[in-house]
């Protein structure tokens, strides 16, 4: 979560870093520490890695704050660091990997079962299997979908930060979280479907 604007003239800060002032580089990213920690963990599904993922981040955001444009927000500039970063490190490691994705056709993901995607009994969320398949089910869509599921979703980014932030268009932010929800609703429903929901409530996802 982003800190009130009031409360932090970030401009002035990234002002001061440049004149030198490093220390206030530390109070500049402080707030956005977890956030680009967590970006990094969902996309490398490891600790240590989206650790060290987020620590290069932070040093090249540092080496690269002048090409910082204050058109955008400094929190939206430094988690497309940490996504290219992230997307490298997954590239190395599956050289077949590819973020291009056609967000026009509608594509072959039809709704399942439940209802409403986030419509899960309340007492099933207690269950650490339940939490551990909504986790997996997360961690199996495609790159594309989940860089845009978590921004929007867990982020609690909106429509024009995401877009943003991934280089994409608000539409495709839009197609491609409607796609993602459908998705985890399709892969979740034969486990939970059985469970009928009397209420709706969001998935605990961390």
């Amino acid at each position: 979560m982003q800190p009130p604007a009031e409360s932090r003239d970030e401009n002035a800060m990234i002002a001061k870093v440049l004149a030198g002032g490093t220390d206030t580089f530390h109070e500049l990213i402080r707030p956005y520490e977890r956030s680009v920690y967590m970006m990094a963990l969902s996309l490398l599904h490891n600790e240590a890695e989206a650790e060290d993922a987020a620590q290069e981040s932070f040093i090249k955001a540092y080496r690269n704050l002048g090409r910082f444009r204050a058109e955008s927000r400094f929190s939206t500039w430094l988690i497309a660091i940490v996504l290219n970063e992230a997307r490298g490190r997954l590239r190395r490691k599956q050289p077949g990997l590819t973020d291009s994705i056609d967000d026009t056709s509608e594509g072959s993901v039809t709704p399942a079962q439940l209802t409403d995607w986030r419509e899960i009994p309340s007492e099933s969320l207690e269950r650490k299997e339940v939490r551990s398949l909504i986790r997996q089910a997360l961690n199996s869509l495609p790159l594309p979908y989940r860089e845009v599921f978590v921004l929007r979703e867990l982020e609690e980014r909106n429509v024009q930060e995401t877009a943003e932030a991934l280089g994409i268009t608000s539409a495709s932010v839009k197609m491609r979280l409607h796609r993602a929800r459908m998705m985890l609703q399709k892969q979740l429903a034969p486990d939970l479907i059985s469970q009928a929901p009397k209420r709706r409530r969001r998935f605990p996802w961390f």
